[in-house]
This record gives C-alpha cells, sequence and structure tokens, in this order.
C-alpha cells in the first residue's frame, strides 16, 4: 500500500471522529436542558437516598434494636409464646416485623419467628418465616436452612427438607454445622427410601468432617445404609 493512501486512509479516520465529535457537540447543545435536568434528577436521588439513610434507616435501627432485646430474652429462655407476641409493654418478634421491617432487627425477628413457631408445632406459620428470611451470616443462615428442614420433615415432606439441608451446607458451609447437617439429611433420605443419596451423604460428612463428632461416628450410619443397599 502506497503512502498516499495510507495518508488518505488517516485523512478519513480523522474526518470521521471529527464528524462524530461535532454530532456529539451538536446532541449536546440541542438537548442541554434535558440533560441537566438529568443531572439534577441523579443528584437529588442520591441526595434523598443519603438522607433517608441518615434520618430515618439509622435512627429506626436504633429504635427496632432497642424493642426487641426483651423478645429476644424470652427466647433465650424458651418462652416461645412471649417471645412471639410480647408481654405488656415490651413487644414480640410478631410486633417488630410489623413496626420495623426494614431494619436489621426486623429481618433478624423473621429468623426467631419461624424458630418459635417450630418449636410451638406451629409448622406452616414457621415455613413461612423461614422461607421469608434472607442473611449473608454464616451460622445464622446455616440455621434457618437447617430449620427450615426440620419443619418440612415434620411436615413429611422429604424432598424439600433435603433440599433445604443441602442448601444449607452449600451456601454456608462450615465445619461446625455442616456435618450436623449433612447428618440430618442422610436420615431424611434413609427415611424416605433414598439409600443411594443416603450413602453418599454419609460418605461426605466421613470425608469432609472427619473430625467432627458426627465424623467420628458416621461409620456406622455408612454400614447400616449399605447394609440396607445390599439386601435389595
Amino acid at each position: 500500500m502506497s503512502k498516499k493512501q495510507n495518508t488518505n486512509q488517516a485523512d478519513k479516520s480523522l474526518g470521521g471522529i471529527e464528524s462524530a465529535l461535532t454530532r456529539s457537540e451538536q446532541f449536546i447543545e440541542d438537548n442541554q436542558k434535558l440533560l441537566v435536568n438529568v443531572l439534577i434528577g441523579i443528584l437529588a436521588v442520591i441526595l434523598l437516598i443519603v438522607a433517608a439513610n441518615r434520618y430515618y434507616l439509622k435512627p429506626k435501627n436504633v429504635e427496632a434494636s432497642a424493642s426487641i432485646y426483651m423478645a429476644e430474652r424470652y427466647f433465650e429462655r424458651d418462652s416461645f409464646n412471649l417471645a412471639l407476641y410480647g408481654y405488656g409493654t415490651y413487644p414480640g418478634f410478631l410486633d417488630i416485623i410489623d413496626d420495623y421491617s426494614i431494619t436489621k432487627a426486623g429481618k433478624l425477628a423473621k429468623y426467631y419467628s419461624g424458630i418459635c413457631f417450630k418449636e410451638l408445632g406451629d409448622f406452616e406459620s414457621a415455613e413461612d418465616y423461614l422461607s421469608k428470611f434472607k442473611t449473608k451470616d454464616l451460622l445464622v443462615g446455616a440455621t434457618a436452612l437447617s430449620a427450615l428442614g426440620d419443619v418440612y420433615t415434620e411436615l413429611q415432606d422429604y424432598n424439600k427438607a433435603t433440599k433445604a439441608y443441602m442448601s444449607a451446607v452449600d451456601k454456608f458451609e462450615n465445619n461446625f454445622t455442616s456435618p450436623i447437617i449433612l447428618k440430618k439429611a442422610g436420615i431424611v433420605y434413609e427415611e424416605a427410601g433414598e439409600l443411594e443419596n443416603a450413602l453418599s451423604t454419609y460418605q461426605r460428612i466421613s470425608k469432609d468432617y472427619p473430625n467432627s463428632v458426627e465424623g467420628k461416628e458416621i461409620k456406622k450410619y455408612i454400614g447400616r445404609v449399605e447394609a440396607k443397599i445390599a439386601s435389595l
């Protein structure tokens, strides 16, 4: 390719860039008022979010944390009715959910409510609250999904129970709760007649958590399932 052709192509490229810049400048000039209004709108939204967080959400979180205190104390004492419904001037978890739903305490109250209903034998209500609870906390998340699995087990919905248990392990894996929850899942698989799944679950405990309490006793569970499979 000749030097003249290279020069022509370069000129065309520069011309294209200049043309694009001209069109952009013209667009900005033609729509200057609209663009300014959009920018003002974005800034207003940002300021509103900052103000809402500082002057509304933070005070609400402080208020909610103070309000949930007695309900948590009732919960620790296994006074589940008092924890749920409150006593006198002290609100229960259900009140906290109603009054402070967007706060951290309001969200945590869903977890507590689910556990309370489970302990009181109201498994449908327990399922409702536990299934709505979301968290990134490792231990609380694992415990909540494990409790949901317990609820489904009580309702004899073994498929949902094992899904909840395995989800607890997969999403919130840790050396403390995972072997306990895997053992629960294995037992439910056995109860449902899913022996291969039960065996692989018990073997996972043996492989991944050999030093846990469950890991040290899991051989007898593995042997039991292997015997059941061999007898088929």
